[in-house]
This record gives C-alpha cells, sequence and structure tokens, in this order.
C-alpha cells in the first residue's frame, strides 16, 4: 500500500447514513422498519436487502475501497452513491447537500460535472476515435469543439496515450482500451471518482500496470475516489481505508492493516486469512520501541510495511534501526520479530 496520508477535513466529500436498497415485497414492507435493520423481518414480506443500513464517510483526497465476495451488495452501494439506482432508505449527502433530494435536472448536472465514473466494461464508443471518445462527455456538456478536443489531448497525455489519439478502439489493446476509459471520466475534472472494478477484465500483468499508472495519477490529482474489488492485494495496493461488505452490510471499516490485524467478525478474519501480512503490517505495528532498544543495524522507516524492509532486515546482522518521518531513531526491528508476522 502506498504511503499517503490524508488531509484531515471537518466534513467528508461524499457520506451515506442508514442507506438502503431494497429490491421485491414493494406493497407488504410498506410496514418494515428500515430503522430495526431486522433482515428477517424484512425477508418475510419478500424483499431482499442489497444494500442494508450502510453508512460512510469519503474524505477529500482519500481512495476507499470498497470490498466484498460477489453478490455483497458493493457496486449497488456506489450505484446508491451515485443515484444511479435510486436507495429505498436513508440519506446521501454531497459537497453538503443533501444529495437524494436534488431534481433529475440536478443530479444530471452533477455526474456531468462533478463526477467521474468507469466500469470494468470500458463501453467506448467504436465508430469515434481515442481524441472522440474522450472528449464525448465535454461534447453532451455543449464544450466548443476546439476546447474539448484541447482538453482531451491533456488528459489522454496524462494517461500515456498522447500517440494513440487518432486509433480507434478496436486498434487498442485492453489496458489501453480502459486508460481511454478512465481519461474520458477525468477529462470533465470531477470532485468525486467512481471505479466499479475497473481492472478486473485486465490480465494480471496489465492490471498491475494499470494499478501502477492509477496511483500515479493519484499522487498528481488528488481524487476523492470510491473504489470497487472483490481482490484483496489489489486493495491493499491502492487503498487509504477499505469497507468490507457481506449480504448487503458494511461488516468493517478501516485501514487494511486494522482490518488485518483486528477483524471484527469471523466473516472478517476467513475473508483476510491468506493475506500476505507483509503487504499489510507497517513497521511500526512490529518494532520494538524506545531509545534502548534502537538497533545497530541499516535504518529503515516505520511508516513502510513489512515487505518493502524484508530483503534489508533479513540480510542484516544486527537489528535495523527503525526511524521516524524526522530521521529520529525510535526502535528497532529484528530477523525474528519480521519472520514471526510473515510466518504467523
Amino acid at each position: 500500500m502506498s504511503e499517503r496520508s490524508l488531509e484531515k477535513r471537518d466534513k467528508p466529500l461524499l457520506s451515506c447514513r442508514g442507506l438502503w436498497k431494497v429490491y421485491g415485497g414493494a406493497r407488504k414492507r410498506s410496514n418494515f422498519s428500515f430503522k430495526t435493520s431486522d433482515l428477517d423481518a424484512l425477508r418475510a414480506t419478500g424483499a431482499e436487502a442489497a444494500v442494508c443500513d450502510a453508512s460512510l464517510d469519503l474524505q477529500r483526497g482519500e481512495i476507499l475501497v470498497v470490498m466484498g465476495l460477489s453478490g455483497s451488495g458493493k457496486s449497488t452501494l456506489i450505484r446508491c452513491l451515485s443515484r444511479l439506482v435510486e436507495p429505498s432508505h436513508g440519506t446521501v449527502v454531497f459537497e453538503g447537500k443533501d444529495f437524494l433530494q436534488a431534481s433529475r435536472a440536478e443530479t444530471i448536472a452533477i455526474r456531468r460535472h462533478r463526477m467521474g465514473m468507469v466500469f470494468q466494461h470500458f463501453a467506448l464508443l467504436p465508430h469515434r476515435t481515442v481524441l472522440e471518445n474522450v472528449a464525448f462527455p465535454l461534447e453532451m456538456q455543449g464544450v466548443r469543439r476546439e476546447q474539448r478536443f484541447a482538453r482531451a489531448r491533456e488528459t489522454i497525455a496524462l494517461v500515456g496515450l498522447a500517440e494513440r489519439e487518432n486509433y480507434y478502439p478496436r486498434s487498442l489493446s485492453g489496458g489501453q482500451q480502459q486508460r481511454v476509459g478512465i481519461a474520458r471520466s477525468l477529462v470533465v475534472q470531477p470532485e468525486l471518482w467512481f471505479l466499479d472494478e475497473p481492472f478486473s477484465a485486465l490480465d494480471p500483468l496489465i492490471r498491475r500496470e494499470m494499478q501502477d499508472e492509477f496511483l500515479k495519477l493519484q499522487s498528481r490529482l488528488k481524487k476523492s475516489i470510491l473504489f470497487v474489488t472483490h481482490d484483496f492485494d489489489e486493495a491493499i495496493r491502492l487503498a487509504d481505508r477499505i469497507i468490507l461488505m457481506n449480504e448487503g452490510r458494511i461488516v468493517q471499516t478501516g485501514t487494511p492493516e486494522e482490518i488485518v490485524l483486528s477483524p471484527k467478525t469471523a466473516y472478517v478474519r476467513e475473508f483476510t486469512r491468506d493475506v500476505a501480512r507483509e503487504k499489510v503490517i507497517s513497521v511500526r505495528s512490529v518494532m520494538e520501541r524506545g531509545s534502548k532498544a534502537v538497533g545497530k543495524g541499516a535504518s529503515v522507516s516505520q511508516d513502510v510495511t513489512l515487505a518493502n524492509v524484508a530483503a534489508q532486515v533479513l540480510s542484516s546482522e544486527q537489528p535495523c534501526t527503525v526511524v521516524d518521518a524526522q530521521g529520529r531513531a525510535v526502535g528497532s526491528l529484528s530477523r525474528t520479530a519480521l519472520l514471526k508476522v510473515m510466518f504467523a
């Protein structure tokens, strides 16, 4: 996972409270109280909850990854937050305003100007070039041709496809097509970015490359992102925080390290059982602390994961010195402590 620090804000960019999406049983469930969160009572009406009593906050500049098995409700959740699907109950607040009270015209305007969306299927227009595909959202906004093409060229260069702007989608690889989809969603310069399994259809090597490119983009653009995936390794690489869902409910929210080290339910514990712990756990969590514990080996940062320093620690005859962000020695990390985590 990248070492990104979040700027603390008083108010999140996007939040929801008590959000539900229920299908079926329309007549019988009129008497159902959403405040009870009783799924058995809801199912007795012939209805099913795709999202059940969900609450979350997305901070500005944060990558919040939504995880869960197939059918857990993660995609439905972000569609409710963007109002591609209308929630059955609850509140959604975007930039301090009740998004669910926005009119249809206001909702469309917000999606066109303030939100970007990327999905698993690229949905590129086959009869349009890369440049025309990327400029398409601006065309829908009524932006003049010269202006929209100029901004599209800037965005295409940002995703590394400057030499492909006159190509058609059929001439591009899967990874290149996904870059076009990303550029198309970024060209409107959104405040909020929804990405639903954007890399899952790609081959493993291309998927890794796209994750790298995504992190480079985020380091420059500092977008507020809701990212859906079922791949824990992908979540670990990308997330500032993770939301884990099961049967429509949010069962735990936290940093990757918090979720792996302190699972709140048996489901979370099982879900994270096979995670490579050294990729998640930071040096600070396992180091021996205090000035008397300072090692004699080479120095390592307390803020990086164990995977980043494993080779260095294992090759050192002495425990490595752990330093903070200011370079001050705050403890040590030994081979033994590292191996205990790696092979726990």
